[in-house]
């Protein structure tokens, strides 16, 4: 029994560190993929057309991949901008 636990005890710490090893990757992945817009782009086609081919299937795009790129740069924008000015009022002309 003893070396059965020592087994199951070892095969813990060697799952533990292949964990934390995944996850130091992605951690890394993330960086990466952060400092350039451009490929997360390229990510997600490359995760797309796998997809593609595992399952056989076509996949239609309903939006330019351009368009959503613009979009998410219109939300930072916003994100930046100061809460008081969505709050401010258009002066009006008066006759």
């Amino acid at each position: 029994k003893q070396a059965e636990a020592e087994r199951e005890k070892r095969s813990k710490i060697i799952h533990a560190e292949g964990e934390y090893n995944a996850s130091q990757r992605l951690a890394d992945a993330a960086k990466i993929l952060s400092t350039e817009p451009v490929t997360l782009q390229l990510r997600y086609l490359q995760t797309l057309t796998e997809i593609g081919v595992e399952k056989n299937t076509t996949i239609v795009f309903p939006l330019p991949v351009d368009l959503l790129a613009g979009l998410q740069s219109w939300g930072e924008q916003m994100k930046k901008r100061p809460s008081s000015d969505a709050a401010k009022p258009e002066p009006s002309e008066t006759a």
